[in-house]
């Protein structure tokens, strides 16, 4: 049974999350430009990451399967980042009960939304997001970059 479980000061699977964000973004590589920043992730900044913002996993018993990092942008939204699932769990409702839990996240913290970024090149992903009620709310560019590299996506909370 699926169950999503907040990442505490107890969690001690580092190496496994690490692989399974590594494994559910490998698809982008040679897609997007620039590369994925969780190329940069690494054991230590990932435990960092984890306890600057809030985060969340997939698990079946023992097999982590998805995870989701939150980082509150009061009075706007909640951030939503490294959404991911494992490429042999997609299309069982993970991603779905991820954002389930980042939309509990959001009304305990009185955010009226949530808000995320994709890169322009993964359409896929936006089509997904879009039929979860986010909307394109604005397109950005990276540092260093003249054109469009990812689009902003928010969905308002009721």
């Amino acid at each position: 049974m699926i169950e999503i479980v907040k990442i505490g000061d107890e969690f001690d699977r580092w190496q496994d999350l690490l692989a399974l964000i590594m494994a559910s973004f490998a698809y982008m590589d040679g897609i997007i430009d620039p590369p994925s920043s969780a190329h940069r992730l690494t054991l230590e900044n990932l435990a960092e990451k984890a306890s600057a913002e809030v985060a969340f996993v997939a698990q079946d018993g023992d097999k982590l399967l998805g995870c989701l990092f939150c980082r509150p942008e009061p009075p706007v939204s909640l951030y939503v980042g490294k959404l991911c699932v494992s490429p042999k769990a997609q299309g069982k409702g993970i991603g779905r009960l991820l954002l389930q839990q980042a939309e509990a996240l959001a009304r305990e913290l009185a955010l009226p939304a949530l808000r995320l970024e994709t890169r322009i090149e993964l359409v896929s992903n936006h089509v997904k997001f879009g039929a979860w009620g986010f909307v394109k709310t604005a397109e950005n560019a990276h540092a260093g970059y003249d054109r469009t590299t990812s689009i902003e996506m928010t969905k308002v909370l009721g």
